[in-house]
């Protein structure tokens, strides 16, 4: 399969492949195993050392694309949560272990969705992203996905 990506968002190419360079650099220093565990439960984090195979993962055609923002309305109607719109979260289909989310990647077929209301956010839209593509990386080189 070719590497790359199938850009479905506002912007190039380049700018994806800067966000997935972060995202190597980020999984080759260090590795967090649990950061959504530790939101909701009183748990120690669960890191590893950096995983220098990291800079040897290229993503293959990896579909990056924008959502259309789950609806205030739609949003208070199954959760309860205050939210004006544009609320920055998306549906997360199963199996993820949220019902809603800022984003959400899945490994087959490889694809990273995201709330379109982040697309021009600032630094949020490749925060956002990068935690993705971490995800995305720890995948491929094996790593347990349980809660990333």
């Amino acid at each position: 399969m070719a590497a790359g990506f199938v850009n479905q968002t506002q912007h190039s190419d380049a700018e994806l492949q800067a966000i997935w360079t972060e995202a190597q650099q980020s999984v080759a220093q260090k590795i967090d195993l649990n950061p959504l565990q530790r939101l909701s439960n009183n748990v120690s984090p669960d890191t590893l050392p950096g995983d220098p195979r990291a800079w040897s993962v290229e993503p293959r055609q990896l579909l990056v694309e924008a959502v259309p923002d789950v609806s205030s309305e739609d949003l208070f109607a199954a959760t309860g949560e205050h939210r004006s719109d544009p609320t920055g979260i998306i549906a997360c289909p199963q199996p993820c272990n949220v019902r809603y989310t800022t984003a959400y990647s899945f490994y087959r077929p490889e694809l990273t969705k995201y709330a379109a209301s982040w697309e021009f956010a600032g630094d949020n839209f490749n925060v956002i992203l990068e935690y993705e593509f971490e995800n995305q990386i720890l995948n491929a080189l094996g790593y347990t996905m349980t809660w990333r």
